[in-house]
């Protein structure tokens, strides 16, 4: 299932419209596709929470929606856990625009981050 949350900050009564969200892929298993369904807004409603940001803003993590449900079968591989199915123009021609630099991909900019903070003088 593929979870959409976002990140409401209300400062002086007033919510922000512009808003950081995340979408979260999670994998279980269920007997069926409404099972899943039920499971999947059950645990998006249980990441919500609200705490007092740096500005003494309050942030609410909330629940969107789930964005996306797939059955995964037998015919998946033994490493895959998501896949969509898309029309592109051109993707080989393009890859230089739809795909980003390794450099870019958040685990590895997220690790070279923690190496960086680790490894200051």
């Amino acid at each position: 299932a593929m979870l959409l949350f976002q990140f409401r900050v209300v400062s002086n009564g007033k919510s922000n419209q512009r808003r950081t969200c995340e979408k979260r892929l999670i994998g279980f298993k269920a007997k069926d596709a409404r099972t899943a369904l039920r499971y999947a807004k059950l645990r998006g409603r249980e990441a919500e929470c609200s705490y007092r940001n740096t500005d003494d803003g309050t942030v609410h993590f909330e629940f969107v929606g789930v964005q996306d449900l797939l059955h995964l079968g037998s015919e998946r591989d033994r490493d895959e856990v998501w896949y969509d199915i898309v029309e592109l123009v051109r993707p080989m021609e393009r890859r230089g625009r739809l795909i980003p630099p390794e450099a870019e991909l958040q685990a590895l900019a997220d690790y070279r981050t923690r190496s960086t903070r680790h490894h200051v003088r």
